[in-house]
């Protein structure tokens, strides 16, 4: 039988354990409105936002407030989560076992994913957004496993289910029985390394705002 999944803070400890064999540190839920039908949904939380306890205050921070800047809404109007809750992080010679200020960011893995799996699996089926933003191909894999280059899939909208872990004590994903709507979009902090990205991003928000006036 499936263990069934709520966004609990008995949950929320228990994921918290099941990341601790890995190379990740701290820990950040999310923030907004969780009355928001609108939900963002990145990557992992980075060494900023871990000191500030809130989702994208370092400098990919700033380029997600022009985000919304472009989209005519507040920040706090929306929820923001992300994919791995602690910030997969890399020791090298120099930083090794010191602290956060010290270390670098890395991209989460595959097992670091499905140990925080259940806390998005729970956010999503508590409140139901009717628009959940990836930023980012790791966050549009997740829910999706679609592989599709972001340049060629950005800014266009999708609806169907998604996928949750099976249950707490499996590996496996399922598709959930309901719908959503996802929208890719590029992650904040790709426009550091590709400036060009800013005019693909803005338009994709374009598209959006039409999308939330509908």
């Amino acid at each position: 039988m499936e263990a069934e999944i709520k966004l609990t803070n008995d949950l929320i400890e228990i994921c918290k354990q099941r990341i601790q064999p890995y190379a990740c540190e701290g820990f950040l839920l999310g923030g907004g409105n969780s009355q928001s039908k609108i939900l963002f949904v990145g990557e992992a939380p980075g060494r900023q936002e871990l000191i500030d306890g809130v989702p994208f205050s370092g400098k990919a921070g700033k380029v997600l407030d022009q985000y919304f800047e472009w989209l005519g809404i507040a920040k706090s109007e929306v929820y923001i989560t992300s994919v791995v809750r602690s910030r997969p992080y890399k020791d090298n010679k120099q930083v090794l076992n010191k602290p956060i200020e010290s270390r670098g960011n890395r991209t989460p893995t595959q097992a670091e994913i499905r140990a925080h799996a259940p806390l998005l699996d729970a956010l999503i089926e508590d409140i139901s957004p009717s628009i959940i933003v990836t930023l980012g191909g790791i966050a549009l894999r997740r829910l999706t496993n679609n592989r599709e280059s972001l340049i060629d899939i950005h800014g266009r909208s999708f609806e169907g289910p998604i996928l949750r872990l099976k249950s707490l004590d499996s590996n496996r994903y399922e598709l959930t029985k309901s719908s959503y709507t996802i929208f890719p979009t590029f992650h904040p902090a790709s426009v550091f390394y590709n400036q060009r990205l800013k005019a693909n991003i803005e338009q994709d928000m374009q598209t959006l705002k039409e999308m939330l006036k509908a």
